[in-house]
C-alpha cells in the first residue's frame, strides 16, 4: 500500500509523519462499500492454476473464479516442490516454530536457506518472517549512520514508496533528517546529493501499483556522490535474472558493496513465504544480526516457510525458472496487445485500469467478479484521491483463454482502454 494524505509527503509540522485520522476519515466510506460489495476480505480455496472456489462451505456449491489479485507472478505458490518443501521441513524437525529470539537459537534449515540464497543472489542474505519486518529492522540502523561511516545520512523517501517503507519515517526522523521527493525525481535527489555530505535513498524496485525505479540513474548518483541505496524489490524478485535475483539486483554488478541494500519478498514471485535482505558486506551482516530488532528480539520464519523457500530455491536453480519467466513475458504482451494502460510495454506484471471515481471503480470490480474474475479495486490511500482503478496481476500460470476473456470483460465495461489490434506472436 502507498500511503498518501494530508502530511504523507513530510510537509506537515516538523517531526509529524502520520496522518492516520485523515486517511480513515477520507477512505472509510469506500472501504465500507468495497466490503459490502464482496470485494475485500474474500475467502476461497485453491482449485487448479489461478482458479479458486469463492467463499466458504461445500466446494461443489461455490462458484469458480479466476484470480488476478495474488502476486505469485511466476505461479509458484501452488508448485509441488514448494509444498513438499514445507511439509518435509516440519516432518524433519517435528516442529513448526521455535519460540526463541534469533540471537539465541535457530533452525539449521534456516542457515541452509540463507546460505543458498546468498550464493544465488551474490549477497549476504538474512531471512525474515515478512518484508515489513525486514524493513523495520533496517530503517533505524540506516538512520543511525552505522551504514554510512558513522555520519547520519539525510534519508530521502520516494513519495510513492510502499507503506512498509514509509511507515518507518517517524522512527527514522527521530535519528536524522527525513525528506520526501516526487516519484522517481532524479533531479531533486541529485540536488540533495550535492547539498548534503551523506544521503540515503529509500524506494521500491518495482512499485506495487505499476512502474519501477530508475536503477541505472540511481547507480549513476551512487557512483558520483556515494548515495546509499535502500531498495525494496518485493514485486521484482524472481522475475528477472538467470537465478531470479530480481529487477533491482540484476542491474548491479557482481558485488553489492557497502552502499546498497535490497529487500525482497519470499512470498510473491518467489512463491514461498517471508522476506529477506540482501547485504553487501560481512560487517553489515554482523550488525544486522545483532541489532535489527526483528532479528535480535523476535522469532524466525516458521519451518513451513523455510522449507517452502528451500523448495523454491531448487526451482530457481533449474531451467524451469527461465521457462516461467518467458511464459510470464508472453502473457504480459498478450494483455498489452488488447488493453492500453500507463504500464503497457514494460516487462512488469502489474497493470492498472484507471477509473477515477471510487464508487465507479468498486462497481466495475464487482461486475468483473460476477463475470468470474477477481481483481483488486484500488482507491485512497493505496492510490491518490480521485484516481481509483482496478489492478490486474498477471502470472505465468494464467491460461491464455482466461486473459483473453478478462480483456473482453474490461473492454465491455471500460471501452476507452482498447488498443489498436496488431499481429500476435504464438503463445505457449
Amino acid at each position: 500500500m502507498q500511503h498518501r494524505g494530508a502530511s504523507s509527503d513530510g510537509s506537515g509540522p516538523a517531526g509529524h509523519f502520520r496522518n492516520t485520522a485523515y486517511v480513515i476519515n477520507e477512505s472509510r466510506a469506500h472501504f465500507d462499500a468495497a466490503h459490502a460489495a464482496g470485494l475485500m476480505s474474500v475467502h476461497g480455496r485453491s482449485t487448479m492454476g489461478r482458479a479458486f472456489a469463492l467463499g466458504t462451505g461445500r466446494l461443489e456449491d461455490r462458484p469458480q473464479v479466476i484470480d488476478f489479485v495474488r502476486c505469485s507472478y511466476l505461479g509458484l505458490d501452488n508448485h509441488p516442490l514448494i509444498i513438499a518443501g514445507a511439509i518435509e521441513a516440519i516432518e524433519v524437525h517435528r516442529s513448526l516454530h521455535w519460540s526463541c529470539a534469533r540471537t539465541r537459537l535457530n533452525f539449521d534449515l534456516l542457515a541452509e536457506l540463507e546460505e543458498t540464497m546468498g550464493e544465488m543472489f551474490s549477497a549476504r542474505v538474512l531471512a525474515f518472517s515478512t518484508v515489513m519486518l525486514a524493513n523495520l529492522g533496517a530503517m533505524p540502523i540506516l538512520a543511525s549512520g552505522q551504514l554510512t561511516g558513522g555520519r547520519k545520512p539525510v534519508v530521502v523517501f520516494d513519495r510513492l514508496a510502499h507503506i512498509s517503507l514509509a511507515y518507518h519515517k517517524p522512527v527514522v526522523a527521530d535519528e536524522t533528517r527525513v525528506e520526501t521527493i516526487a516519484h522517481n525525481d532524479i533531479d531533486a535527489l541529485e540536488r540533495l546529493c550535492r547539498e548534503e555530505p551523506v544521503v540515503a535513498y529509500v524506494s521500491d524496485g518495482v512499485y506495487s501499483m505499476g512502474g519501477h525505479a530508475p536503477i541505472q540513474e540511481l547507480r549513476r548518483l551512487q557512483d558520483r556522490y556515494g548515495l546509499f541505496l535502500y531498495i525494496d524489490d518485493a514485486h521484482g524478485i524472481s522475475l528477472f535474472g538467470r537465478l531470479g535475483e530480481g529487477f533491482a539486483r540484476a542491474q548491479f554488478p557482481q558485488e553489492l558493496g557497502d552502499r546498497t541494500i535490497i529487500a525482497a519478498s519470499l512470498g510473491k514471485g518467489f512463491g514461498a513465504s517471508g522476506g529477506m535482505l540482501m547485504l553487501g558486506t560481512a560487517e553489515q551482516e554482523a550488525l544486522f544480526r545483532r541489532y535489527a530488532i526483528p532479528h535480535a528480539f523476535s522469532a524466525a520464519a516458521n519451518l513451513a516457510a523455510v522449507g517452502a523457500a528451500l523448495g523454491s530455491c531448487k526451482i530457481h536453480c533449474s531451467a524451469e525458472l527461465g521457462q516461467r519467466q518467458r511464459r510470464l513475458a508472453q502473457r504480459i504482451d498478450l494483455f498489452d496487445r488488447r488493453i492500453a494502460t500507463a504500464e503497457q510495454g514494460n516487462s512488469l506484471p502489474i497493470r492498472m485500469i484507471t477509473i477515477g471515481s471510487e464508487m465507479k471503480a468498486i462497481a466495475v470490480a464487482r461486475e468483473f467478479l460476477d463475470a468470474g474474475f477477481y481483481t483488486s479495486v484500488t482507491f485512497f490511500p493505496t492510490v491518490a484521491q480521485g484516481k481509483a482503478g482496478i489492478r490486474v496481476c498477471l502470472t505465468a500460470d494464467h491460461e491464455i483463454r482466461d486473459i483473453e476473456r478478462l480483456c473482453d470483460c474490461i473492454l465491455g465495461r471500460v471501452p476507452d482502454v482498447a488498443r489498436e489490434p496488431r499481429t500476435a506472436p504464438a503463445l505457449a
